[in-house]
């Protein structure tokens, strides 16, 4: 490029004001940049081989790296590094015509927010300049550090490593003729979820190869070298191929050189001219064959081999994050972008390819952008069993689960452990389990709706992706395994709070609770994960619920089934239990959020007082009615209340519920909450933590209180056992309150 100026032209674009350096002019800008490729009529390159498109992706990335640190150097903040080695990768895939990008690096959002700034998306929320962007990154109501489902055109968010495999895999299998590539870092594939989740799904899904991962091999992680860096590129081609990658295309910057002498991870920007035509050249005709394979039936990966860094202010780990003193008058900022500055001319093309590719801003042409139709489900069928009986809820549960997916055949459910074990065999048999063997004695075969991978993330991230992406699913787990799913669980419903369309809600039933795994011990007791959604349900649009029989169970499903943008956690036993209410019932518990299951008077006469139960669970009511019984020997009156859907007992104060996506404000007054919490005593149960039930000790105006939950796991034969162990059986609670009461 030619030198750069800090002075601006008089005839600036508007959307240029705050880019600080513009170039004299670019090398044959005149020849192969004088009309910008793509326009109304064209949304990918004509001739992605020819010497045009070659250039203009060129200026495409270094537009991309320019305004990537630009806009992190505005701020002393943020992660400009590792796009910047995949910028002729994303830019190729962009000016082909495939919008449908995600990424597995969330430290590569200022790269995606470029984009999205220079095909116009950004515009949708206030963002027409240059300056725009920088004043806005990295605040709220901006661009946050990280992707989120908050910004126009961008599909997913992106946090922890190892999850943007899922939102490919998710957006593939809904979107059978677009294309979802996924950046990855070579930092994060040391996530041992992103090839486990790729082999599983494409032994699943054989026939579902729309998707693309891209890996940016740039030999550094966050403050190191990456775990791959010493690999070979043979290495690094099989170990591809060995995860079901058919079509592997490498491309090395090194070769592209020109000296033998060049480092193994190479830095393209520092080429000469002819060099970085070549490397760019052959970037895009890796990606347009490697995109061509993935339609096509064929699995199909993209590596790109570049020193992180490249062409921004330092390279290797050192480009990865800025500090306090990396601002836009420090010498490496200046230096880094006075290095990329373009003219205006380049700049103006390369806003016109990306205004056009793919048919348009990807704020309106991309997959999440619009509302997926779903076929409906009214009318669908309930089984009310009668008070007094004993059912099992999972398996009443998973009756309603096969009538959803022979409505809607995109919606998957998805399990680890297996359904059958967690009492729901009827899903599997009614839906099929998915699995290359056809097998109707284990009800499995090649085109079922049961995805069983054996990792609870690769279970999880499905499930969720299929939610964000306009889809109905179910996440199904033992409550013990289900931490190992929950980081992109907690991801996509956060991102759900923040999206611009209603989608599904995420639904997930935790089975086989501490109390019924008596035999397996500790490893197979872990009810805390229930402190995780207590804490989350502040966020706004997090409902845990607790239906307490076979009917609720029912009704909780129903329920979640009609909800947008939330996270709903269904919590159930596999055991016969009694049913204790009615489908009517069970609606307005989870309406309300708690319901009277049981009151017995106290012997008034005898200047007996009254104790409320609430409790969380359905088991745990168990040695609670038990205690009531012995309560109402002593002439001590109960009521037995079942904590449902604890999010509606808290304060509207409480919780951030107004500033989500579809908001929901609805919780239960101070009459209602009092007409069931006031007593002279209250005991709150649960056979998880107590946390779940913050919001009624909150509320109550009991002076008199006590908790009885889940402390550890041991061993035992029955729950009954592990009741006495945690100290929360029939004898312990009713000794509480007949001492509570004495005082």
């Amino acid at each position: 490029m030619s030198a750069a100026s800090q002075a601006l032209p008089e005839a600036l674009p508007a959307f240029c004001e705050g880019i600080q350096y513009f170039a004299d002019g670019c090398p044959e800008i005149d020849r192969l940049g004088r009309v910008p490729l793509l326009g109304p009529d064209q949304p990918a390159l004509p001739d992605p081989a020819g010497e045009a498109a070659v250039y203009q992706t060129l200026l495409a990335a270094d537009a991309l790296r320019y305004l990537t640190l630009q806009v992190t150097g505005s701020k002393s903040s943020g992660h400009p590094g590792g796009f910047a080695s995949s910028a002729e990768a994303v830019a190729a895939l962009h000016l082909l015509g495939h919008r449908n990008l995600v990424t597995e690096v969330g430290h590569h959002a200022p790269g995606f927010y470029a984009a999205m700034f220079l095909d116009t998306s950004l515009e949708a929320m206030g963002i027409h300049t240059v300056f725009d962007m920088r004043a806005r990154f990295r605040e709220r109501h901006g661009l946050l550090g990280h992707l989120s489902g908050a910004i126009p055109g961008l599909l997913a968010p992106a946090g922890p490593l190892g999850q943007g495999q899922h939102f490919a895999l998710a957006g593939a299998y809904l979107h059978r003729d677009k294309l979802f590539p996924v950046t990855i870092g070579d930092g994060g594939l040391g996530e041992p979820y992103i090839m486990s989740a790729f082999q599983h799904f494409a032994t699943a899904y054989p026939d579902v190869t729309n998707y693309l991962p891209v890996l940016v091999w740039n030999g550094y992680s966050q403050e190191h070298h990456s775990m791959v860096s010493l690999w070979s590129n043979a290495q690094m081609v099989a170990y591809w191929r060995v995860h079901g990658f058919e079509d592997v295309h490498l491309i090395d910057a090194r070769e592209f050189a020109g000296t033998k002498d060049a480092p193994v991870y190479s830095d393209s920007t520092t080429f000469e001219f002819k060099q970085r035509m070549a490397f760019t050249g052959a970037v895009l005709a890796a990606a347009n064959a490697a995109a061509k394979s993935a339609l096509s039936g064929r699995r199909a990966a993209l590596i790109v081999k570049q020193l992180k860094g490249a062409g921004v202010h330092a390279t290797g780990a050192k480009s990865h994050n800025l500090y306090a003193h990396h601002t836009l008058d420090s010498d490496d900022i200046k230096g880094g972008l006075q290095r990329r500055a373009l003219p205006i001319k380049a700049w103006e093309l390369v806003r016109e390819n990306f205004r056009h590719a793919g048919g348009g801003p990807a704020a309106k042409v991309v997959v999440t952008e619009n509302i997926r139709a779903l076929p409906s489900l009214d009318g669908i069928a309930l089984t009310e069993f009668a008070v007094g009986e004993n059912h099992i809820p999972t398996t009443a549960f998973g009756h309603v689960v096969g009538e959803v997916g022979k409505r809607d055949p995109h919606f998957v459910v998805t399990n680890a452990d297996g359904n059958e074990a967690s009492g729901m065999a009827n899903i599997n048999k009614a839906l099929t389990i998915r699995h290359p063997t056809a097998d109707d004695l284990y009800f499995q075969g090649p085109s079922g709706q049961v995805y069983e991978p054996l990792n609870e993330d690769a279970c999880a991230g499905l499930a969720v992706g299929v939610a964000l992406f306009g889809g109905r699913s179910l996440w199904c787990s033992y409550e013990s395994f289900a931490i190992n799913g929950l980081p992109i669980w907690q991801t996509v419903t956060q991102a759900m709070a923040e999206l611009r369309r209603p989608t599904p809600a995420t639904v997930c039933l935790f089975t086989a609770g501490a109390l019924e795994q008596g035999r397996n011990g500790w490893t197979h007791q872990r009810p805390e994960i229930e402190s995780y959604f207590a804490a989350m349900m502040r966020n706004g649009n997090v409902y845990p619920l607790f239906p307490v029989d076979a009917n609720m169970i029912q009704a909780s499903y129903e329920w979640a089934l009609r909800q947008h943008n939330k996270g709903i956690v269904i919590t159930a036993s596999k055991s016969p239990l009694p049913v204790r209410t009615t489908l009517a019932q069970g609606f307005e518990a989870i309406d309300r959020g708690a319901l009277l299951l049981q009151e017995l008077p106290s012997n008034k006469a005898a200047g007996r007082k009254t104790v409320v139960f609430a409790v969380a669970g359905d088991m745990a009511l168990l040695p609670v009615f038990d205690a009531a019984e012995r309560l109402k020997a002593a002439g001590i009156g109960s009521r037995i209340v079942a904590v449902v859907n604890p999010r509606r007992l808290y304060r509207p104060t409480d919780v951030l519920w107004d500033s989500v996506a579809e908001p929901d404000g609805q919780f239960l007054d101070d009459a209602g909450f009092n007409a069931l919490f006031d007593g002279d005593a209250l005991i709150a149960v649960s056979g998880g933590p107590s946390a779940m039930l913050e919001p009624v000790m909150l509320r109550s105006r009991s002076q008199q209180r006590d908790t009885y939950c889940w402390r550890r796991g041991e061993t035992t034969a029955s729950p009954q056992q592990l009741f006495d162990f945690n100290g929360m059986n029939a004898q312990a609670m009713a000794e509480r309150v007949q001492a509570m009461l004495a005082c």
